[in-house]
C-alpha cells in the first residue's frame, strides 16, 4: 500500500475534508482524490462518506485508521533506529508543548539546545496540553512538554520536571478577602471561573471537590490561563492559577490544610523508539528537575 495514500487517507480523516487535507500536504484537491480512489480500488472498500460537504469515514475507514497510524509509525520508527546508529544528533525533532510551557520554561533549554545541537531542525508545535498528549499516542510528535495527566495512559511515559503549585485566586477587593479563616465550602458558593473541562487542571481542582462533596459554582470556563487571570482581576469570579502567575492584580486566598498543585514535565511513546535529538533534549530536561522557578507566567492550560 502506498504511504502517500495513506498520508492522504489519515489526512482526510483528522481534518474532516479534502480540501483541508489537501492544504495541510500541499496538493490539489483532484490529487488528494486520486490517492483516496487508489486506495479504494486496492481494498475495493469504500473509506468516506461524502454527502456534500460532509465527509465521514466509514466502517472500513475506521477499520484502517488505527492501522494506518501504526503502519507510517513502524516506518518512522524504523527509519529513527537507523539514523541512531551514527550517534550523530540531528534531523527533525517535532516537540509539542503547552503555551503556558513553552513561552515561561522551555526557552533557556531551547537556546542551549539549539547551540549545543544546531544540526537538529526543532519543530516546535503550541498546543494544550491535553491535545498534545493525543499527539504523542497518535505518534504524530516525538516529545511534549506538558501539564502531566493525573492518570497517564499505559503506552505513555511521563517524566516530572517541574512542580507547579496552584493557589486560589479573586481579585484584591473580593468579598472573600474581608472574611475570617476561608474554607472550600464558602468558596464553592461563590462564582468560579475554571480551565476548560477537557483540561488536566480543571480535573484537579474538580477532584478536590468532589473529594468533600462540593460542587464549584462554574460560572465560565476558558483553556487559557492569562484570560483567566483578567476575569479574576475584574471580580467576575474566584479561581485557580499556578503561583507564579501571582502579582498585584490577584489576591491569594489561604485554605487551611488545602496545598494544590500539578505536575508539568515530558512523555513520550514507551514503544516508539526515540531519535537521538529526543534523547540530547530529555537529558536537558531531567536536569531540571525540582529547580526552582519564579518567574511570572501566563498562557494555556
Amino acid at each position: 500500500m502506498d504511504l502517500a495514500n495513506l498520508n492522504a487517507f489519515i489526512a482526510i480523516a483528522e481534518t474532516g475534508s479534502f480540501s483541508g487535507a489537501a492544504e495541510r500536504l500541499f496538493l490539489t484537491q483532484p490529487a488528494i482524490s486520486k490517492r483516496i480512489a487508489s486506495i479504494e480500488q486496492q481494498l475495493k472498500l469504500r473509506l468516506f462518506d461524502r454527502l456534500g460537504r460532509e465527509v465521514s469515514l466509514t466502517e472500513a475507514g475506521r477499520a484502517l485508521l488505527p492501522r494506518a497510524y501504526q503502519i507510517l509509525n513502524v516506518l518512522d520508527d524504523t527509519r529513527r533506529a537507523l539514523n541512531n546508529l551514527n550517534g550523530e544528533v540531528s534531523g527533525r525533532l517535532t516537540l509539542a508543548t503547552s503555551h503556558h510551557i513553552g513561552l515561561h520554561r522551555l526557552p533557556p533549554l531551547l537556546r542551549e539546545f539549539t547551540r549545543t545541537y544546531p544540526k537538529v531542525a526543532l519543530d516546535i508545535q503550541f498546543l494544550d496540553s491535553e491535545v498534545a498528549y493525543e499527539e504523542i499516542l497518535h505518534g504524530r510528535a516525538e516529545l511534549a512538554v506538558i501539564t502531566l495527566a493525573p492518570d497517564p495512559h499505559s503506552l505513555i511515559r511521563a517524566v516530572p520536571v517541574w512542580n507547579d503549585p496552584l493557589d486560589f485566586v479573586v481579585a484584591p477587593e473580593h468579598d472573600l478577602t474581608r472574611q475570617g479563616p476561608i474554607s472550600l465550602a464558602d468558596i464553592a458558593h461563590h462564582p468560579a471561573v475554571f480551565p476548560g473541562g477537557n483540561t488536566f487542571t480543571h480535573h484537579i481542582v474538580q477532584h478536590l471537590f468532589e473529594a468533600q462533596g462540593l460542587t464549584p459554582n462554574i460560572a465560565m470556563s476558558t483553556n487559557y490561563l492569562e484570560t483567566i487571570k483578567m476575569m479574576v482581576s475584574i471580580g467576575l469570579a474566584w479561581s485557580v492559577l499556578p503561583r507564579t502567575m501571582l502579582d498585584e492584580q490577584v489576591a491569594s486566598i489561604t485554605l487551611p490544610g488545602i496545598q494544590l498543585t500539578r505536575q508539568l514535565g515530558y512523555i513520550a511513546h514507551t514503544e516508539r523508539t526515540l531519535s537521538n535529538a529526543a534523547h540530547a533534549f530529555m537529558t536537558l530536561l531531567d536536569a531540571q528537575v525540582d529547580t526552582p522557578h519564579t518567574e511570572a507566567s501566563q498562557a494555556s492550560t
